[in-house]
């Protein structure tokens, strides 16, 4: 398997081939080039719609200022989608700063490359943020960034190019894939997967109550048909479900579950996150913007986990320090406007956390005490005395 690496922006033509052997060393331009467009067609900018659509980031501004940015700082867009979020960032950092540019999706690259042109502060790095920290080993920037923006869930251009299939829609292939260079694609899964297979990841990533007749349903139509198309799933959905949400298509938590699933989103989301606190420098910050309750629940429990600090039994006498709580919570959880959800109607489910990295040794102030409940507090003695 040939090995990946990241590139420093540079200026090129988006419809030539320059460049490709940027993402895969040792492959020659037109190796790369066959690859790429044998696996997945849309990855040519000049052909697909993707590479000039308009992207509206959820809670930019929001996110942005909950990083509370250092001129001179190091910052990770770990989904760099668009550069919505990723170009706020840079208003607000001087010619000593960095920006490190993550995603999976090759046309989001090819996107930022044109985007951000010749910015010598931005680092692009085609590839999956699983992968953050060794990529921020090898910059030399362990324990040494500023802030770091997770934009979680599909971005708009992926949902409007019919091509990348996560739209019911929108007539087009189920491909569903986030990096359309890698993995299986959501045809090839409904096609081989089992009855059961397909009612668990239905249930437990979609709650969908009808999650069975579903998957019944999928089994005895791809017997003589192969499902294969976003539209076709979809009315197959419809004719299943007996009941009707209001203002919710009958197909959208199961194209939400087999998304989820067929990206291991949650899995992702769960191994980037511990390595965030990882690479975090002491006053970092941690933004992440979730789209659905099962990604909000796990944010929301990482940062509990972490402000609360190592488990110990409830009354045990233990002094603060012992704790080692490694974050704080930056305010509430945060939602977007009415405003900004009729200029955006996708960002309605959106959710914005905020936590910052603490100092673990040393950590002796009381009013930290704050942070932790009633019960675990009680069983607190010196607060930082060292004698106990």
């Amino acid at each position: 398997m040939k090995k990946k690496r990241h590139l420093k922006t540079k200026k090129i033509n988006p419809c030539n081939d320059e460049g490709l052997d940027c993402f895969v060393v040792g492959a020659s331009r037109n190796d790369a080039v066959s690859s790429l467009n044998s696996q997945s067609p849309i990855l040519n900018p000049c052909t697909s719609s993707l590479f000039s659509a308009v992207h509206h980031p959820v809670l930019a501004q929001t996110a942005v200022d909950g990083l509370a940015i250092k001129p001179s700082g190091f910052y990770v867009d770990a989904t760099l989608g668009r550069c919505g979020h990723a170009m706020l960032i840079l208003q607000h950092l001087s010619s000593s700063g960095k920006l490190l540019g993550i995603d999976q999706d090759l046309a989001a690259i090819y996107a930022a490359r044109e985007k951000l042109g010749t910015d010598e502060r931005v680092i692009l790095h085609h590839g999956s943020f699983t992968e953050l920290k060794q990529l921020i080993q090898s910059h030399g920037k362990l324990g040494k960034v500023d802030g770091i923006l997770l934009d979680l869930g599909v971005s708009s251009p992926q949902l409007d190019e019919a091509a990348r299939g996560f739209s019911f829609l929108r007539e087009g292939p189920l491909d569903m894939r986030m990096n359309q260079t890698v993995g299986e694609t959501a045809a090839a899964w409904l096609q081989r997967a089992t009855e059961k297979e397909m009612t668990d990841v239905l249930k437990t990533y979609g709650e969908e109550r009808y999650a069975k007749s579903i998957a019944r349903a999928i089994i005895e139509t791809r017997l003589t048909t192969p499902i294969q198309t976003t539209t076709q799933l979809a009315k197959l959905i419809e004719k299943t479900i007996p009941f009707r949400e209001k203002h919710k298509h009958p197909a959208t938590r199961s194209f939400q579950a087999i998304r989820i699933y067929i990206n291991r989103e949650l899995d992702v989301l769960e191994q980037v996150l511990p390595q965030c606190l990882d690479v975090l420098a002491i006053g970092g910050r941690l933004a992440v913007i979730s789209f659905h309750s099962l990604e909000d629940r796990r944010v929301k429990q990482f940062i509990r986990e972490q402000e609360r600090g190592d488990d110990f039994p409830i009354g045990l006498p233990i002094r603060f320090t012992a704790i080692k709580r490694r974050l704080k919570s930056i305010g509430k959880a945060i939602k977007p406007t009415e405003a900004e959800i009729a200029q955006n109607p996708r960002a309605r489910s959106a959710v914005l956390r905020i936590a910052e990295k603490v100092r673990i040794e040393g950590e002796a102030d009381k009013g930290n005490a704050k942070h932790f409940p009633a019960e675990r507090r009680a069983g607190m003695r010196g607060w930082g005395d060292a004698s106990g």
